[in-house]
């Protein structure tokens, strides 16, 4: 699973295997260690009026999305879910969970268990 912040906008990117396990068992999560310290992130499916929510406690950050969304998510076409939280009065949170496709230029980083790129059979 891959995380990607940039101001108030949090994105996660799962391989068709975090998708799977997601599926399957409702929870998937990383764990970054940095000597001493860890930080936990991680996607949980829950009965929540919201597509999507979002909590940060104790160096851990969890994505809930709606259970009722990720039935058969391992085996449609749907890419991912995105929404837009409420934090305060004057502030959203934008939140997205997607699949994670191959790369289409050169990577280091083991893309076996990622999606197809739909763009690669494009001519």
């Amino acid at each position: 699973m891959k995380i990607r912040i940039k101001g108030n906008t949090i994105r996660f990117r799962l391989t068709k295997t975090e998708v799977g396990t997601l599926c399957k068992e409702g929870y998937i999560e990383e764990i970054t260690d940095f000597g001493g310290h860890s930080f936990r992130y991680a996607v949980e499916t829950k009965a929540i009026p919201a597509l999507l929510q979002a909590t940060y406690s104790e160096n851990r950050l969890i994505m809930a999305i709606s259970d009722e969304k990720v039935t058969n998510w391992d085996t449609n076409s749907v890419v991912g879910f995105e929404y837009t939280m409420q934090v305060d009065e004057n502030k959203t949170l934008h939140l997205l969970i997607e699949k994670d496709f191959v790369c289409m230029d050169e990577r280091l980083e083991d893309q076996a268990d990622n999606y197809p790129n739909p763009k690669a059979s494009v001519s």
